[in-house]
């Protein structure tokens, strides 16, 4: 059986990547989360059972089977002024999917930060696939204005990571 907070855990996970539907088997229960037009359904049937009660955000106990509909709030398009204001930055983008690193190792400090000065073939990040460590180049002279993304997150093909003033 699936505990909330594992639930929850993939909800987040989910919705922060480009993957559409997510569909995960474990002990005999099945949960399946999908992602269209903007909320996220969830379903949680486990192996034939009298009643096996599925715990919601408001505590409900839901049979087996039945269906979840969690609203993605806040999952909308960001405000046009905020979008406007991020036209003239540069976005540097992850090559592949993988997993971020903002560090050459655990306890090393990050390779850049908000508000630091980069060149072309500055070293900005790591995005580590099948266990291959590809540092990511700014591609760009600027300076840091945001990272999008936190170190150890999963990131998809072409997903922002920084976004650049260029000079």
């Amino acid at each position: 059986m699936f505990k909330l907070s594992e639930i929850k855990e993939l909800i987040k996970l989910v919705d922060q990547t480009s993957v559409q539907e997510l569909e995960i088997e474990n002990e005999g229960s099945r949960l399946s989360i999908r992602k269209p037009n903007k909320t996220e359904s969830v379903v949680v049937s486990a192996a034939p059972q009298a009643y096996a009660p599925v715990v919601t955000q408001a505590h409900t106990a839901i049979p087996a089977g039945q269906a979840v509909q969690v609203t993605a709030e806040g999952a909308g398009e960001p405000a046009q002024p905020q979008a406007a204001a991020h036209d003239n930055l540069h976005k540097i983008v992850s090559p592949m999917v993988g997993t971020f690193y903002s560090a050459p190792s655990p306890g090393a400090a990050s390779f850049v930060q908000a508000g630091d000065r980069v060149h072309e073939k500055s070293v900005v990040c790591i995005v580590e696939a099948m266990k291959l460590m590809n540092p990511l180049e700014a591609e760009v002279k600027g300076e840091i204005v945001d990272i999008l993304v936190e170190n150890g997150q999963l990131v998809e093909y072409g997903q922002p990571l920084f976004l650049v003033k260029p000079e």
